[in-house]
């Protein structure tokens, strides 16, 4: 269990250095923007972001709950 739990901590703490460039063009098109229009963009991003993060964290914690023995 130690391993499989290592080997995933692993895996999220490598793929931040292979995806963590962004795009060009958003990079672009945020640099222009005013900073009302900046906050916008980046809650954008969040609410993008937060309806998978919160189907794996769902699917995480029923997965642990039914893993743990009763006692």
């Amino acid at each position: 269990m130690k391993r499989i739990v290592f080997v995933g901590l692993l895996l999220v703490l490598l793929s931040g250095i292979s995806y963590g460039q962004g795009c060009s063009v958003c990079t672009k098109t945020a640099a222009g923007l005013d900073d009302k229009s900046a906050k916008g963009l980046n809650g954008g991003i969040i609410y993008l972001a937060f309806l998978p993060l919160a189907i794996m964290g769902t699917i995480g914690f029923v997965w642990w709950k039914n893993s743990n023995p009763k006692t």
